[in-house]
């Protein structure tokens, strides 16, 4: 499939993004993880479809909806709120006895001296010094320990140019002609970039640092705080860590290899137990164009990670994200990128011993023996689960001491088998097959190829990896798989149990003695998602999980202070699904586990990012990304025009703030 797009292209940038990442550029002979579990499952005798049948039951038939009902009242669910309604409308919906405020929508002021937004007339200047657009990752670093004013940090990941920019997309029709019959087909056309534009969503991209406080339990933000930030696709940035200097990363702009101008498609990210920001870099193939000769001696490596992309015109006007012009700057994006937010003067480091993929996010925990591990997805079919061990111990008295911990340690990559153990095999060159006979000349070319390297080690071809996230309260890890429709019957495997797989799954990991280090762990899967009355979907869903509580395309995810889980989704439209994403609060133990419960839901066209709880769990902070995004979406027509609702303001993406009403613990 060519996934390239031009100035003119029909498609909007999510409908090319989720492309995109249905590919699978994986052509390794590796086993998948739907191989994995079919084999595991097949052997204990489980029955696959055993919980999707009993839900099933419970959904379509008045004794059985009785019976479900004693069902969940023998159910002791770790939560406590009454569910929402699932459907799909404008306006976005939490559960009862709760509010959701807009804390920060896209445009908002950054600074106390910030332009006030002006959607008709947007510059890169005003956009620099404005709140982002397409906010996903949220972290959220308290201030002298409070829970009530802290550093709010959120990634932007990328823009979508026919809801930003006035009069710039038009809707036309197209004529189609299938099996010699015409039809007009309506379509959203995109219009002419320029310079001007294209400075905009450069600025745009990144992330913010705000302080944000409450007062008389409302969350606002300190506009005239000094640690305030927009972090751009032009700020300064050191490469550190074993790629830092290889000759793979060198430019014209930067002959030492150590100088990189910005981040970009910044999706999941993480918070370090030292308090800074962790960005992580997802899709940068998209943003390079360029054409590669088949002799070319970066080929193989391009179009392993799909490079270039050509999702953006940025290298019309940028030579440098154009790879015919500067053939290594690729090289320098795909990395996980650490910002201290209380010095909004320091320079952020994109670390690259923790690997080069399509990095979902970057969560850690601090092991038992003062070692810091940190989890990632490679967010594309067929691609892997990470972890990266730290060769230094944490030091919880000296925090200038930890500052460069994530420059020295091992990165794995997971194999998941079919006896139910993870096999977590490291990327360190000259072991095994990571050698220079294979392509591996040294430390920095693993690392860069970190997807090759995978391949040769023999990791699991996963459904799309995104959020991993280690519970500190339970010793488990569990990894958000989003789905793959392009895995086939014959590709199924014990931890990737479903050909054709819509709806995604989600798999735990225990890690062996609670030791989060560990390089044998084993794993077990927690849901296979979808609608269970459909019984071909075979979601695995409890019996007591409602008709409102079931979800697909799990994506994001946050582990409350309780060890609560809870998840987000991408990709539940009204088209596929008839609901919209949303937030679901899932029980992992005892007797409800398997159960889900919809706590909130966002407006049309929007993908829920960013689930984060404050310490004391009094406040949940959500991303509502890219709202309005359905149908024939323009800045002139938008699905929604969520937040504002107001004739000539565009739809925007916006943080929203969860507080219980009257005050409390969330759920």
């Amino acid at each position: 499939m060519n996934e390239r797009a031009t100035p003119q292209d029909f498609r909007t940038l999510t409908d090319i993004r989720e492309e995109s990442e249905d590919v699978g550029r994986n052509a390794s002979a590796n086993p998948t993880m739907g191989d994995i579990i079919n084999r595991r499952y097949s052997r204990r005798g489980f029955m696959a479809g055993s919980l999707g049948v009993t839900a099933i039951a419970a959904t379509v038939s008045p004794l059985a909806l009785l019976a479900a009902g004693e069902a969940r009242a023998m159910t002791t669910s770790a939560f406590s709120f009454d569910e929402v309604e699932a459907g799909v409308d404008e306006m976005h919906h939490v559960a009862a006895g709760y509010d959701a405020d807009i804390l920060l929508r896209w445009g908002d002021k950054v600074f106390a001296d910030s332009p006030d937004f002006d959607p008709m007339n947007q510059t890169a200047a005003a956009q620099a010094r404005q709140f982002g657009y397409n906010n996903d990752y949220i972290g959220f670093i308290p201030l002298d320990g409070s829970s009530e004013r802290g550093l709010l940090v959120v990634n932007h990941e990328y823009t979508n140019a026919e809801l930003m920019f006035p009069n710039w997309a038009t809707v036309v029709t197209e004529v189609q002609e299938k099996d010699g019959v015409k039809k007009d087909v309506q379509k959203v056309k995109m219009g002419e970039y320029t310079p001007e534009l294209i400075g905009i969503e450069m600025m745009a991209h990144g992330g913010t640092v705000i302080e944000i406080s409450r007062t008389d339990g409302k969350w606002a933000p300190v506009l005239d705080s000094a640690y305030n930030r927009r972090i751009t696709v032009e700020t300064p940035m050191t490469l550190s860590g074993p790629v830092a200097g290889s000759d793979r990363v060198k430019t014209k702009a930067d002959p030492t290899g150590t100088q990189v101008f910005g981040t970009l498609n910044n999706c999941a990210g993480g918070v370090t137990p030292w308090g800074t920001y962790l960005m992580a870099e997802e899709n940068f193939h998209g943003y390079f164009t360029g054409d590669v000769a088949e002799n070319d001696p970066q080929a193989a490596a391009y179009k392993r990670y799909g490079v270039p992309g050509g999702w953006y015109n940025w290298g019309q006007f940028h030579d440098r994200f154009d790879v015919t012009k500067e053939p290594n700057e690729p090289n320098r994006f795909g990395w996980v990128v650490e910002v201290d937010p209380f010095d909004a003067n320091s320079t952020p480091r994109k670390r690259t011993a923790l690997g080069r993929t399509k990095h979902e996010g970057a969560e850690s925990i601090v092991n038992k023996d003062g070692r810091v591990v940190f989890y990632c997805g490679d967010d594309e079919r067929f691609d892997y689960v990470y972890k990266f061990v730290t060769a230094g111990a944490y030091n919880a008295a000296d925090r200038a001491a930890n500052m460069d911990l994530l420059d020295q340690g091992t990165l794995h990559v997971a194999r998941f088998d079919a006896d139910g153990t993870v096999q977590w095999l490291p990327l360190v060159h000259g072991e095994g097959p990571l050698t220079a006979e294979n392509g591996f000349k040294d430390q920095a070319d693993v690392l860069i190829e970190a997807r090759r390297a995978g391949d040769v080690l023999g990791a699991t071809k996963m459904d799309r990896p995104e959020d991993v996230q280690p519970n500190p309260k339970t010793g488990k890890v569990y990894v958000m798989l989003t789905n793959n429709t392009r895995r086939k019957d014959d590709q199924v495997d014990a931890a990737n149990p479903r050909a054709n797989n819509a709806f995604g799954h989600i798999i735990e990991i225990t890690e062996t003695d609670g030791d989060f280090a560990s390089t044998t762990s084993t794993w077990d899967v927690l849901l296979k998602c979808g609608d269970p009355s459909v019984a071909e979907v075979g979601a695995t869903f409890s019996p007591a999980t409602t008709a409102n509580g079931w979800f697909g395309m799990p994506d994001n995810c946050a582990i409350d202070a309780d060890g609560r889980l809870w998840v987000s989704t991408d990709g539940n439209s009204q088209k596929a699904t008839g609901r919209t994403d949303g937030l679901w609060a899932v029980d992992t133990d005892g007797d409800a586990r398997g159960t889900s419960k919809l706590f909130f839901r966002v407006p049309v066209g929007a993908e829920m990012c960013g689930p984060l709880f404050t310490p004391n769990d009094e406040t949940l902070f959500l991303a509502v990304q890219h709202p309005g995004d359905e149908g024939l979406a323009t800045f002139e027509a938008p699905a929604t025009r969520w937040p504002d609702f107001q004739d000539g303001m565009p739809t925007r993406p916006s943080v929203v703030v969860v507080t219980k009403q009257g005050g409390g613990r969330i759920a």
